[in-house]
């Protein structure tokens, strides 16, 4: 097949971020697909195209940041509307694949597939609009509308749908239930994060405010949603109760120098809390192997806690236990299995309580970093996944193969 892959955000291992959509196109390419894939380069003046192992991507110059408003990133997403239209119109192909956030993909997706006649699958990654609406993103009753209406379009022009949860995909399910709908969660890339421990071991060598110190890893973006504040409050309770826990956290995004800024005036600081600039995938694995316990924090908001976050499934792959302190389906996870602990929302005291009773706890750690390893090879890892993944963009929907039915008949 001839594939249009479509994704604002899209990473190379070269980059810091999820490369979900690197892993997956890479990987139809190895199946004898062709894909073309269109992304913003928020720091490029200009657009470009480059071969990322086998995958033509179409670089376009589309400024973005985590630091910007609200405002600011409407209208990046609508540039990038504007100019990956464009690109996506003038590319043959027999299947569009659309993937957010934002949302707002969906328009270049249907308008590239409404102008060949061929499907277009979405891609799902927070459940629209009730995530920015619980984030204070969309206020008025007009934008509100509009996101509502907007989701409905998108999901009426898809063939199919991906959700990366199941709490996704019973939203769509339970508001559209004529759309059909797949779960192809985050996965973990066991090859990469193969060799975790011993890169691990050699940056505790090097790295003398760690050494042979218990380590919690924070690896992702410091937004407004991610609430890390909350791990340099725990930091900061540790540091009186079992100063030798060191949390670091490695990123970026908008709320750094507030994070930043708090740790000053909480005195952690260098001192039990350390933060790190972003790194990119292939680097972060050694951080992931050095870790004792790898933590996924989000503010208080109900919506979030249907999200799939990077940094567990890399946690996972590299057999490291996980901390949330949130509701949803990855706490509900690691409490069957096993592999880590949920810890309590508004208590950082509490917090950090549990965090040193667990890290003490060494058989405990090593129970726990085992049911990571078993999840991320039995249930979560990216080959087992991917086959999902290639028989919703190759089989096609029910809506589909109705279709292909009604016209055999129709020929007989």
């Amino acid at each position: 097949m001839k594939i249009t892959y479509i994704h604002q955000y899209f990473k190379t291992p070269g980059m810091s971020g999820g490369t979900r959509s690197y892993e997956f196109a890479r990987r139809l390419v190895e199946r004898g697909h062709e894909v073309h894939l269109i992304t913003g380069d928020p720091d490029a003046d200009r657009a470009r195209v480059t071969d990322e192992a086998g995958i033509v991507v179409h670089w376009l110059p589309v400024p973005y940041s985590n630091a910007m408003s609200y405002r600011r990133r409407l209208w990046s997403f609508l540039g990038f509307v504007g100019r990956s239209a464009l690109v996506a119109g003038r590319l043959r192909h027999d299947l569009v694949f659309a993937t957010s956030t934002p949302l707002t993909v969906a328009i270049p997706g249907a308008w590239a597939a409404m102008r060949r006649r061929v499907p277009m699958v979405l891609e799902v990654r927070d459940v629209w609009p009730q995530l920015p609406i619980a984030l204070g993103a969309l206020r008025s009753p007009v934008s509100r509308w509009a996101a509502g209406r907007l989701e409905a379009w998108a999901y009426h022009r898809s063939e199919h749908v991906i959700a990366l949860s199941p709490g996704m995909a019973d939203s769509i399910r339970r508001r559209f239930p004529d759309v059909p709908v797949t779960v192809v969660p985050n996965s973990c890339d066991r090859a990469l994060f193969a060799g975790a421990a011993r890169a691990g071991t050699l940056l505790r060598a090097r790295t003398p405010w760690l050494g042979e110190r218990p380590l919690v890893l924070y690896a992702g973006t410091l937004g407004r949603a991610n609430g890390v504040d909350y791990l340099v409050r725990m930091a900061a309770r540790l540091a009186d109760t079992d100063p030798e826990v060191r949390v670091a956290i490695i990123g970026d995004g908008g709320l750094r120098d507030a994070i930043r800024d708090l740790a000053v005036q909480l005195g952690v600081l260098d001192r039990n809390l350390f933060l790190l600039g972003p790194v990119s995938k292939e680097r972060v694995v050694a951080f992931f192997g050095a870790c004792d316990l790898a933590a996924s924090v989000f503010i208080d908001v109900p919506e979030l806690g249907d999200n799939s976050p990077n940094k567990v499934f890399d946690a996972f792959a590299a057999g490291r236990p996980v901390a949330v302190n949130h509701d949803g389906w990855i706490a509900d996870l690691i409490t069957g299995s096993g592999a880590g602990l949920v810890l309590p929302a508004h208590d950082t005291g509490a917090a950090a309580a549990a965090v040193s009773r667990f890290l003490d706890d060494r058989a405990g750690c090593r129970a726990a970093g085992a049911a990571a390893a078993a999840l991320a090879r039995d249930r979560f890892d990216r080959d087992l996944l991917f086959e999902d993944f290639e028989r919703v963009l190759t089989s096609g929907s029910p809506r589909n193969r109705e279709r292909s039915r009604s016209g055999a008949d129709r020929g007989q």
